[in-house]
């Protein structure tokens, strides 16, 4: 293995991580942004309230953009496996 096979699988590894949890990352961080306004402007500091917005929200993203997600962690995997042949001891 040499250093360049490593640091360019570890980018493949984390671009992927990065493109497949950022859409999950993103809304709920959105969601949690505006429950804490909501929460600073109505003066309710109940600490629960954040949970189920954000729960709903993860779940229609999912529902929504899941197969895309595990397609591109798929073909991640395949391409994994599919270098191991060929990898360079």
């Amino acid at each position: 293995m040499t250093e360049s096979y490593i640091l360019g699988f570890a980018q493949n590894a984390v671009m992927t991580a990065l493109v497949v949890a950022g859409p999950i990352l993103l809304v709920s961080l959105i969601i949690g942004s505006l429950v804490s306004l909501f929460q600073a402007a109505t003066q309710i500091h109940e600490a629960t309230l954040t949970f189920i917005p954000k729960m709903i929200g993860i779940a229609i993203v999912l529902a929504l953009m899941g197969s895309w997600m595990g397609e591109k962690l798929l073909s991640f995997t395949t391409s994994i496996f599919s270098n191991l042949a060929s990898m360079p001891k």
